[in-house]
């Protein structure tokens, strides 16, 4: 597998991005340069230099250590609530294939009136139900992500259950939760996998999204999205406070899409004959 890594240049650069952030996340605390909530009015404004290294805001703080700290934010909002998502939507579209008939309707109309708003719309309804904060954050994104899952997930269940292994089982006296817990469900986690590292990117920009509008993280803990809120003011006279955060987000969004696609490509034998037909 770390071969076929190697090979797929574009995952390899998502898995080296990811790396990156989740080190810089994790070690944030070592890494920063200055005090990611200390003022420094004398200093507000700052372009990036020689001791600033990406600038300052417009409250004289380092730009570069509010980005180390607000990666464990965005990383940790994006795991958790997609960790979230992942579970309701799996456990709602096993029941919902697995059982079909009038189960499978009642919650597929359910999920399909979910669908009908955009990710970010449902985040921010949920979110203004819950208040603001980081917990109320990952449970907004997180069901605000169910949805996907479900659909996929019922896909999967509803392909699988009809294999000849699952009559077999069913035959030999399996319980309704063996029959899914043991059979079913294992059989869906590449499909699970791919889909849960594309969407840990749709909620970093969901996170963002919603902290650019005020209802993510409180102030003064910096997360990206506030950043660029921040520095909208500042775009004519001092662009890198709303362009580096902006970067950021659009590095680690784009880390985890060229990781899923090639996740993708990789556990799905129908890719990986195509790809290895084409390469002949």
């Amino acid at each position: 597998m770390l071969r076929q890594i190697t090979d797929n240049k574009a995952m390899l650069v998502g898995c080296i991005l990811i790396f990156i952030f989740t080190a810089t996340a994790i070690f944030s605390a070592w890494l920063s340069p200055f005090d990611p909530f200390a003022q420094n009015i004398r200093f507000r404004l700052k372009p990036p230099g020689e001791t600033y290294w990406l600038g300052t805001d417009g409250y004289g703080r380092d730009i570069l250590s509010r980005i180390i700290w607000g990666a464990r934010i965005s990383l940790t909002v994006g795991v958790v609530a997609v960790s979230i998502g992942a579970t309701l939507g799996i456990l709602v579209g096993l029941v919902s294939g697995f059982f079909g008939g009038s189960v499978d309707n009642l919650l597929m109309r359910i999920i399909d009136v979910l669908l009908v708003l955009p990710t970010v719309l449902l985040a921010l309804v949920i979110v203004a139900m819950l208040g603001p904060g980081i917990f109320n954050l990952m449970v907004a994104v997180g069901i605000s992500n169910a949805p996907r899952f479900a659909r996929v997930i019922r896909a999967e269940v509803l392909a699988v259950k009809k294999m000849v292994f699952v009559d077999a089982a069913s035959a030999l006296g399996a319980s309704y939760m063996r029959l899914m817990s043991r059979h079913i469900l294992p059989n869906t986690l590449a499909s699970i996998l791919v889909l849960s590292t594309l969407r840990v990117a749709q909620a970093i920009t969901t996170e963002a999204s919603l902290s650019f509008l005020g209802l993510g993280v409180a102030p003064p803990t910096p997360t990206w999205g506030s950043m660029i809120s921040d520095g909208r003011i500042y775009l004519r006279t001092s662009p890198w406070v709303a362009i580096v955060p902006g970067v950021m987000i659009m590095l680690i969004v784009m880390a985890f899409n060229l990781f899923g696609d090639g996740l993708r490509d990789l556990l799905d034998p129908k890719l990986r004959g195509s790809k290895a037909n084409l390469a002949r």
